[in-house]
């Protein structure tokens, strides 16, 4: 991958991606391969260091090959868009051609795809962690359904540990730090998760309402539990504050501290979440709510 847009790579780039795709085959973590490596006689110019020196660097082609190249981003982009029918005959296809264990004629078939995607993704990451591997674009569309290694852009191996470790240069934010990609895979399945919910039905849907409010402490039917929780979604989506912590500080934290919004330093989940300008009045909110 490289950073200037015009859809090339050069031979030195491919020749690493070559050997990583390997290497991470090698070592039992599933990943695409690579089948072919063709040197182009095109000129291609890099800032290989971004340091502002431009050179002249050879084109290359690698030919990469998977059981499949669909990704999150697939069925996201189908659902912004509306397409529900495609979005329904395609996720039967691949239910039906790669997800042997979810029956494609049952009613929750897309409960059961989901589950299956969230456990082996949060599998993969693990694989990825255990020997430092970072994959540097960690977005909906490099995020494959069958949880197998695909885009080998601006990766690395951590050396020296260092959960802060970055492998790719453009990331300013450092949002796909090595210590980071569980989170964003939790991100990234909550999109598909955004994707799949127009196709549940209301007792799917119910299903998944009842696991959220759980982990706020929400007893009982109100007809506004459905935006508290898509409100504070959204709001951790913006901070990006930790998933689990955020819950979990949630259920630890006094009622005084959150209606204060006196949050000490050891929360520092909803320390995160707390920076965007709409938290006080979600918390206004859900401490109505809990009253009730």
């Amino acid at each position: 991958m490289n950073r200037n847009g015009d859809g090339r790579a050069v031979l030195r780039s491919s020749v690493r991606e070559f050997l990583c795709s390997e290497a991470m085959h090698s070592l039992g973590i599933p990943t695409s391969r690579a089948s072919s490596l063709i040197v182009s006689d095109d000129e291609v110019w890099r800032d290989q260091f971004y340091n502002g020196n431009i050179t002249k660097e050879r084109g290359a082609v690698v030919l990469r090959v998977a059981k499949s190249w669909f990704r999150i981003g697939s069925l996201e982009i189908l659902a912004q868009y509306g397409e529900w029918d495609l979005l329904r005959t395609l996720l039967d296809f691949i239910i039906q051609e790669h997800f042997p264990s979810v029956k494609v004629t049952v009613p929750n078939r897309y409960v059961d795809f989901f589950s299956v995607v969230v456990s082996e993704t949060a599998q993969l990451i693990a694989l990825w962690m255990s020997v430092g591997f970072a994959h540097g674009v960690c977005n909906t569309d490099n995020f494959s359904l069958l949880s197998i290694t695909i885009d080998y852009g601006p990766f690395g191996f951590m050396e020296a540990y260092n959960p802060d470790f970055v492998p790719n240069t453009s990331d300013d934010e450092r949002r796909c730090k090595i210590g980071n990609q569980a989170n964003i895979g939790m991100f990234n399945l909550n999109k598909l998760l955004q994707a799949l919910n127009p196709l549940l039905d209301p007792r799917q849907k119910q299903l998944f309402r009842e696991l959220f409010k759980a982990k706020l402490g929400l007893l009982g039917e109100r007809k506004d539990d459905d935006d508290l929780i898509a409100v504070l979604l959204h709001l951790m989506e913006k901070t990006e504050a930790d998933f689990t912590m955020t819950f979990r500080q949630l259920s630890e934290i006094t009622q005084s501290q959150l209606e204060e919004l006196s949050i000490p330093q050891q929360f520092w989940a909803l320390k995160m979440i707390s920076k965007h300008k709409f938290f006080p009045a979600w918390v206004s909110q859900y401490l109505l709510r809990l009253k009730r």
